[in-house]
């Protein structure tokens, strides 16, 4: 062999050494994180821990500060709505889910499917509630559902489904708790899931149905709480707002109390059947009777021990999550369908006063006095779309995707943007199916750091309850208002007590008008091709 052969071998070998060494590593496939999202039923902005309410919830209090939490987060201020958006990633008027009118379009698939092509297996367990698509599995795409279709009793519940079939009812004394019961579920289908797919990401949809009415609640977690809110909702409103400020959560004032709001759908039938400790509006706590102010105090703490134990089964899902050596990659979400419920009625099995309060032959609601308190600082109820109906919680905790510990998040965020929030983070392509375009937009980016996700507009229309928000500006309307407008600067006043409608027409005017074309576009979308 001549030098210049050796000459040119060398060159070629070191040409072919050099290029693979500097050529780029190929990227390993970025692991998809689980997601588990835990929905509230009724919860209050203010009600746990960390959001300012004196309520135990050192479960949600740790997923606090070890992740984020929102402070304008928004859902529909009611239960089906607000289940219809986080699944379908759509507002509830554009696929005929508030009113109910029918199944869903063809092309409004619900997130379990979106997920599926990803590699997901989904788990629902809890309240469904989506009425355009009754079967959580055969129309929902879970793989396995624990449906709590019967709402009216934590202990013995007659007409709730597994996998779609009907279970037999439950016996009174047998030991059975709702909300025991859907972390049992949840729990059992993330065995399952790592027994028999340990290799595939998954999405728990984990629904209570806690801390809806009737206030149902295991008699050691009523003892828990049975003195602690003797000093009456006046009191205990004003100091949540107060931490809440003191901790940077809200700044705005405190809503005033409304003494002449009656509660939906109150028949005077209802105080004769609930006895005289019962009253009907919200009026000064000093102006209870002695009779009044007791029984008014253990409906809250009936209502405390259901949120309390409700952070207790929340632990144990986390727990097995953590048995599996899965909590860091797992997505965990948790908020409420709508504001704490003003609603005072009685139907079930009937209340009898003789029994306990808080056992399965009682039959109580919440009521204005106490509703006002968990939504402190903001004003009004579940159903109507001021702040108080609409705004909740929302903690996120991913601890290998979410550097940030403990820190808020201000952008402003619907119900409609987890869909896309989770595709994301899964890595899943929208599935092609001819609607219209999604309103959401993820979150994702407020994760890293505190930024707007921009929104253009939230839309909020509910039983003649009509509110739109763009920016900081909030125009609002209710029923009993016979619709006249409202207009709020939020950044000032998200306490709403200061209405600058009269001082901004042509803002009322403008806002007005997009709010009319987007409810007519959305029964477009509605009505279908």
């Amino acid at each position: 062999m001549n030098n210049s052969f050796r000459r040119l071998a060398t060159i070629a070998f070191l040409t072919v050494l050099i290029g693979c060494a500097g050529a780029p590593e190929q990227e390993a496939p970025r692991r998809r994180p689980n997601v588990l999202v835990i929905l509230a039923d009724d919860l209050g902005f203010s009600d746990i821990g960390c959001y300012g309410g004196e309520i135990s919830t050192p479960t949600l209090d740790r997923l606090a500060a070890g992740g984020l939490r929102f402070t304008q987060f928004y859902n529909t201020a009611r239960c089906w709505p607000t289940r219809s958006c986080l699944l379908s990633g759509y507002y509830p008027q554009q696929i005929r889910m508030d009113p109910p009118k029918g199944r869903l379009p063809q092309w409004a698939r619900l997130l379990p499917h979106e997920l599926a092509p990803a590699g997901y297996r989904s788990y629902h367990s809890g309240k469904w509630h989506v009425n355009g698509a009754p079967k959580p599995v055969a129309d929902g795409g879970f793989s396995r559902s624990y449906d709590m279709n019967d709402q009216n009793r934590y202990f013995s519940p007659r007409n709730n489904l597994e996998d779609d079939r009907p279970l037999p009812p439950v016996e009174r004394g047998s030991g059975y708790y709702a909300t025991t019961a859907i972390a049992d579920h949840a729990i059992r289908c993330l065995k399952e899931h790592a027994r028999e797919h340990p290799g595939e990401p998954f999405f728990s949809y984990l629904a209570f149905i806690s801390p809806h009415f009737p206030l149902h609640a295991l008699k050691e977690d009523i003892d828990l709480y049975r003195d602690k809110f003797l000093e009456g909702w006046d009191v205990i409103r004003e100091r949540r707002w107060k931490r809440l400020r003191e901790s940077g959560l809200v700044d705005c004032e405190l809503s005033a109390r409304d003494p002449k709001f009656h509660p939906r759908y109150f028949k005077k039938e209802y105080l004769e059947k609930l006895g005289p400790g019962e009253v009907d509006g919200s009026p000064a706590w000093t102006d209870l009777t002695a009779e009044q102010k007791r029984f008014q105090a253990t409906k809250m703490a009936i209502h405390a021990a259901m949120v309390h134990r409700m952070d207790r089964e929340i632990a144990r899902v986390l727990d097995q999550v953590r048995s599996m050596n899965a909590l860091d990659d797992t997505v965990v979400m948790f908020l409420s369908d709508n504001g704490a419920d003003a609603t005072i009625m009685v139907r079930g099995d009937g209340h009898d006063p003789a029994a306990d309060p808080g056992s399965a032959s009682s039959f109580l609601c919440l009521g204005p006095g106490w509703a006002s308190a968990s939504n402190s600082p903001f004003r009004r109820h579940k159903v109507w779309v001021h702040e108080g109906g609409i705004s909740t919680p929302l903690i996120v905790h991913w601890p290998r995707g979410i550097r940030a510990r403990g820190e808020f998040r201000r952008t402003q965020g619907h119900v409609v943007d987890l869909l896309p929030t989770i595709l994301e983070l899964g890595g899943a392509t929208p599935l092609s199916t001819g609607g219209p375009r999604r309103p959401g937009r993820s979150l994702v980016p407020a994760f890293e750091r505190d930024q707007p996700v921009p929104h253009e507009f939230i839309y909020f229309n509910h039983e003649g309850n009509h509110a739109l928000r763009m920016g900081d500006w909030k125009l609002v309307s209710y029923q009993e208002n016979k619709d006249a407008w409202e207009l709020y600067d939020l950044s000032r006043d998200r306490a709403e007590m200061n209405d600058l409608a009269s001082r901004d027409p042509e803002r009322v005017k403008q806002m007005e008008a997009r709010w009319k074309a987007l409810t007519e576009e959305y029964a477009r979308d509605a009505a279908g091709p």
